[in-house]
């Protein structure tokens, strides 16, 4: 328990002290117009109050990375709590925090630009690709988690085929209308039940005395899978999630000054942390080791959810509690899908002021989706894992470069890009879903394959020093110079 408290504590000690630093380092400045403001058109750009951005930008991110995530991380033991506490201050709060300023900076601009922009022309089409392929497997893993989890609660004559129906149907909507018409508008209320949630089973672990296993290095996992790089892949959302850098630029879009760019971007994703470290801790108390392994063999984490929920809150209370977590997957899939659509429209610079274009760029991206739910859910994770931490890898070595660029303190975002570096090369290489090599020869690739992307990092840093380089002149997109297609 005090473990757990106090992992809590530096949580929100790091967003006073840790975030000021990073919000210092870049210095933000309330007279820059943003984006907001400089090409309002409406629909995706349009200027909505801080507490309103902030708690689109927790729906946004959160999804069920926050709870499955750490609930699958809790076979590791106390060890997971180190990782949610040092990954969500230092490593993804500040990746938040860059990705969304910078974009700001950058006319609201999305990661495959900045990509181009700060690492070179084919990052462009790479990240794009990469990104895309990214939010698609989100969205559907957002389809199918909260489909089986109302499948659970619903009357039984539901089918799951009707639940995942009616959710798609509003991942359309609030993929093509106006941003503050759906998502601007429930994103409020459902944040409040989210949170509600999320404190019940929080104080729930305080008051009825929870057995939280203190903190320990031993490796607890029933396989003795290893803590390195699998850990840090497993739990994703909640430490540093690459799924971020794709939603950053949706409130970029929305956000009124600069200033507010701590509170929405780093706040929220300690926020997150704190999630995290809930769930984390309460699948570590209530089940032991290998029948929390068992049970999520079984029924997935998911089911997880339902037993921790039920057991601390009761039969009400626990409803409500899973309800709130339905709440995530779903308020991260709609954003998956916009994002999509936002960044294909920005490549191929069509226009989105009309309602047609946005629908014709979304419905391909929903018939992509529904196929996908026909694989394993557990498949689909491992992949998403994978492509989400590599997308954070490559956010990172962006809001790097644009440090170096600015004469910046760049190793606050170039130290957790090296880490996360040689994290998802030693994954892939030694993966089932990737090349299947043995652990050792695999952290040796990885190890050469960092120093080569440190080298290119490098290499590129150089080529750019000395020019006027633009890190904070608006990208080039659909709204501006160049005509846009109509």
């Amino acid at each position: 328990m005090i473990t757990f408290i106090i992992a809590v504590a530096l949580l929100i000690i790091g967003y006073f002290t840790y975030g000021a630093f990073i919000e210092k380092l870049f210095t933000a400045n309330d007279k820059r117009a943003t984006p907001a403001f400089t090409k309002q058109d409406n629909v995706d750009y349009l200027p909505m109050g801080t507490k309103r951005n902030s708690m689109i930008q927790l729906l946004n991110i959160a999804g069920v990375g926050p709870i499955f995530g750490p609930i699958m991380g809790a076979l590791y033991g106390p060890v997971a709590f180190l990782w949610i506490v040092f990954g969500a201050i230092f490593a993804g709060a500040v990746h938040d925090y860059l990705t969304g300023m910078i974009s700001i900076r950058n006319g609201g601009a999305h990661l495959p630009q900045l990509a181009g922009k700060f690492l070179g022309k084919s990052m462009k089409h790479i990240v794009n690709g990469f990104s895309v392929l990214l939010l698609l497997l989100v969205g559907t893993v957002f389809v199918t988690a909260p489909a089986e989890l109302l499948s659970g609660i619903l009357p039984a004559g539901i089918g799951l085929a009707v639940i995942i129906t009616v959710i798609f149907a509003y991942y359309t909507l609030a993929t093509i209308l106006p941003v503050d018409k759906i998502i601007g508008k429930i994103y409020p209320i459902l944040g409040a039940l989210l949170l509600l949630s999320a404190v019940g089973i929080g104080g729930g672990l305080i008051v009825q005395g929870q057995p939280i296993p203190e903190l320990s290095f031993q490796n607890m996992h029933p396989d003795q899978a290893p803590i390195f790089p699998l850990l840090f892949l497993t739990i994703s959302c909640g430490a540093i999630s690459g799924f971020h850098a794709t939603q950053t630029p949706i409130i970029s879009r929305t956000t009124e000054n600069e200033g507010s760019g701590r509170k929405i971007f780093y706040g929220m994703m300690i926020a997150e942390g704190i999630i995290a470290m809930i769930w984390a801790a309460a699948a570590m108390s209530i089940f032991n080791g290998v029948n929390l392994n068992e049970i999520i063999a079984a029924g997935g984490p998911g089911a997880v959810v339902s037993e921790v929920s039920m057991t601390m809150l009761g039969a009400v209370g626990g409803t409500l509690a899973v309800i709130g977590v339905i709440v995530l997957p779903i308020t991260s899939g709609d954003t998956s899908f916009r994002s999509a659509r936002m960044i294909i429209a920005d490549y191929f610079r069509i226009n989105q002021k009309k309602m047609p274009n946005r629908l014709w760029i979304a419905l391909p991206l929903f018939v992509a989706s529904f196929a996908l739910t026909n694989m394993d859910f557990t498949i689909l994770w491992r992949y998403f894992s994978w492509a989400n931490q590599s997308t954070a890898m490559i956010a990172l070595w962006v809001g790097a470069m644009y440090l170096v660029l600015a004469g910046k303190n760049h190793w606050v975002a170039s130290i957790p890009a090296t880490f996360m570096t040689m994290a998802t090369f030693t994954y892939i290489l030694n993966a089932p879903i990737g090349f299947g090599l043995p652990m050792e020869l695999s952290y040796m690739i990885a190890a050469i394959g960092t120093l080569v992307v440190i080298a290119l990092f490098v290499k590129r840093a150089r080529a750019y020093m000395g020019t006027k380089f633009p890190v904070d002149e608006q990208i080039e997109s659909t709204y501006d110079k160049a005509p846009a297609k109509a």
